[in-house]
């Protein structure tokens, strides 16, 4: 796994993210490929550290830009829980191989190489703290879209990633060529999750409280739900470990990574290991976003018919009009393809009402649509266990874009 090589970070196992760590990023230099050794470039590959507002906020980005072309279509890809860009290894080179797109990833605020400033919630009710953590990863993002100065872009999210994809497009419409989802968290709903206690910030619920009242009658084990309700993250568990921490960390990634060559496996525990360790920051953030049965409090399910509708203005009438919407699932993917198919059937509701009584010209000219596709030889990390496919069926959403951007008359410089 050559990402932080690559990017110039000599070490990319060191730092914990705070401030004092920024240095590395601000000194390291971006790797530009010739023609004369890569057969898809020049391409020039860079790490940077963007600032955001506020002390201690900045977003850890990785992008690889096409020389010598203008870049007409840009594809951002957001990682999942507690995890990192680089685990996007296998993905980075071969979808930054189309003429006219540039890649970003980005690791979220909070978890990765990003800064990670302490995570707290204000608000009072339970609909609002869901909102309030959400906001706290896609406020950075769109304050990143700013700084970068795009105007729209594709964006691609695993897990988490996912989740926050969706929640970004509702919140800040109109920036969005594409939504696609790699094994989104959140999706189908459960009504014992939508029920159950936040997190206590002086610690779980006592027996009787709301926590045990909306508990499933499935049974999970006791301690999980009493970690979960006094909002203990794994990777905490991972730093109290000391010298044992690599050792519980290496059974997480024999189970998930094992099929990998050697090389690589070893490459993405140590990766893995090195951001488990830092400090704890928007990992608690999914206590207010999840119960412990991995269901959202929020389920995408109930609002991404909503994507690609919203008003593009509080004050004027004009809304979007539409996003293509694709949701991909390994073929044994713990995330349940069922909810896949009900967000499908949930945007396509909406497409329906939004161009029914339109003439066929005003109907084409409507983006809405989805659909779900199943990696064969893949469970959860589909862009890792079956990185070809993966690349594959992503390009192929890529060609879309540019056809559709084509059809609309707007292929120009993304500045």
């Amino acid at each position: 796994m050559q990402t932080g090589l690559t990017t110039g970070v000599e070490n990319p196992d060191t730092g914990n993210g705070s401030e004092e760590s920024e240095g590395e990023f601000a000194d390291a230099k971006p790797v530009t490929s010739t023609s004369t050794n890569d057969p898809y470039g020049p391409r020039i590959w860079k790490s940077e550290l963007v600032k955001l507002s506020g002390k201690n906020r900045a977003l850890n980005e990785f992008s690889i830009e096409r020389v010598g072309e203008q870049t007409e279509h840009n594809l951002v890809m957001l990682h999942g829980y507690g995890a990192g860009l680089g685990f996007f290894y296998r993905n980075f080179e071969p979808l930054s191989r189309r003429r006219g797109w540039k890649l970003y990833s980005l690791d979220l605020l909070g978890m990765g190489r990003s800064s990670r400033p302490a995570f707290r919630i204000a608000a009072a009710d339970d609909d609002a703290k869901v909102r309030e953590a959400e906001a706290w990863f896609v406020d950075a993002l769109e304050e990143w879209r700013v700084a970068r100065r795009l105007d729209t872009f594709s964006l691609l999210g695993h897990s988490l990633g996912g989740y926050l994809a969706v929640a970004y497009a509702l919140k800040y419409p109109g920036h969005l060529d594409k939504l696609i989802l790699a094994s989104p968290v959140g999706v189908p709903e459960d009504p014992h999750a939508v029920a159950a206690a936040m997190p206590d910030a002086d610690g779980p619920s006592a027996p009787g409280t709301a926590a045990s009242a909306a508990a499933p009658p499935r049974r999970r084990p006791r301690w999980l739900t009493y970690l979960w309700e006094a909002n203990v993250s794994p990777f905490a568990v991972v730093r109290w470990a000391g010298p044992l921490g690599p050792r519980l960390v290496s059974g997480w990634t024999t189970r998930r990574f094992s099929h990998l060559p050697d090389g690589e496996f070893r490459a993405l525990h140590d990766y893995s290991y090195s951001l488990f360790r830092q400090k704890g920051s928007g990992e608690y953030a999914l206590a207010y976003i999840l119960t412990p049965g991995v269901f959202a409090r929020r389920p995408l399910v109930r609002r991404i018919g909503g994507v690609g509708r919203q008003p593009l203005s509080p004050e004027g009438p004009e809304r979007e009009r539409g996003v293509p919407v694709v949701l991909l699932y390994g073929d044994h993917d713990w995330m349940d393809v069922k909810g896949g198919f009900e967000a499908k059937e949930k945007v396509d509701q909406e497409t329906r009402a939004a161009i029914e009584g339109l003439s066929l010209q005003e109907q084409a000219k409507d983006n809405g649509s989805a659909r779900v596709v199943l990696i064969d030889n893949a469970g959860h990390h589909v862009y890792l266990d079956n990185p070809d496919e993966f690349n594959r069926i992503i390009e192929e959403e890529m060609e879309g874009v540019e056809r559709r951007s084509r059809r609309m008359g707007r292929d120009k410089p993304k500045v």
